[in-house]
């Protein structure tokens, strides 16, 4: 599955990149949200994680962005973040994302969870 990784924190976007690629996904990086905007609707992935919280633009104006852009609007978009209160789960669910993982990721469901993922979008 080609999965594109959008995370500032390189060491974060480091272990998503390694751990889906050891699955043998086909994975990549962009550590900016101007710049993975640009990837994902050039790339045509199979599914989209990002982060929240991030400079520029941050993962809610993103999700806006690749959803309402055709190319990009039926591609399963996962939040993965740090963001945990009852209030922000509660936005990232009304949000555009299609899903959400909590960091910090647990190395060992984390490839799982995103597969679930997008087998639930594709149906």
């Amino acid at each position: 599955m080609r999965i594109l990784v959008i995370d500032d924190n390189a060491v974060n976007l480091d272990l998503m990149l390694y751990l889906l690629r050891s699955f043998g996904h086909e994975a990549a990086g962009c550590d900016d949200p101007h710049r993975g905007f640009d990837e994902a609707v050039a790339g045509n992935y199979e599914a989209i994680l990002s982060d929240v919280l991030m400079p520029g633009i941050d993962g809610y104006e993103l999700a806006r962005r690749l959803k309402d852009d055709a190319r990009t609007a039926d591609v399963p978009l996962i939040a993965v973040t740090a963001l945990a209160m009852p209030a922000d789960r509660e936005r990232v669910a009304q949000s555009r994302f299609d899903g959400y993982i909590a960091k910090p990721i647990d190395p060992r469901t984390f490839v799982t969870q995103i597969e679930r993922f997008v087998a639930r979008a594709h149906g």
